[in-house]
């Protein structure tokens, strides 16, 4: 996997001041897309243990909330055994900061249907999500004043919760308290 950046000091992307990995590769290719440069697989640096390490330490301070994942696309299928090593790493040492994903795939059709490649890595990555964003960007309903979206279309996930019920469970501003920001 490449990645295209990692920002060490997000607020658009989650609650609180964030770190956020925008890896490369996306093959939704939505019209507008805000980070088109991203698509490409090959674009960027090659993530390695290197990059994790660094999003390790940017993570340290205690007033970085957590981490986000955006793109591309984080749900690739060749995305995802990074990210989950990622993921392990950044729970192990950070078991209090929350970690939110962005996807153009949609969380109950595309990502727990098991196509999105081995259903092993993509249930492993699930269980370390606090939030998902998913839904393709709609460029036809794109509106500025939603908070973490960037269209009317796309759904905040509350992924713990969605997981026990077996059905979507959306996650609300209210809840910038607690879930989706670990205490």
């Amino acid at each position: 996997m490449n990645y295209a950046t990692i920002k060490n000091c997000d607020i658009a992307n989650g609650p609180g001041v964030r770190v956020s990995l925008f890896v490369s590769g996306c093959t939704h290719r939505c019209p507008g897309c805000f980070n088109e440069v991203a698509w490409d697989f090959d674009y960027g640096q090659p993530f390695d243990q290197c990059a994790i390490d660094l999003i390790l330490s940017m993570l340290k301070p205690p007033h970085i909330k957590g981490l986000t994942l955006l793109g591309g696309e984080p749900f690739e299928p060749q995305n995802q055994g990074a990210i989950v090593e990622l993921l392990r790493q950044v729970r192990a040492k950070y078991p209090e900061k929350s970690i939110w994903a962005f996807s153009g795939y949609l969380f109950d059709k595309d990502i727990l249907s098991g196509r999105l490649g081995e259903w092993a890595v993509t249930k492993e990555y699930l269980s370390y999500l606090d939030v998902l964003v998913d839904g393709p960007f709609i460029q036809a309903q794109k509106n500025l004043s939603l908070r973490f979206r960037g269209s009317e279309n796309q759904r905040i996930i509350d992924v713990p919760a969605s997981l026990k019920s077996g059905e979507v469970v959306l996650w609300e501003d209210w809840q910038a308290q607690g879930k989706g920001m670990r205490k």
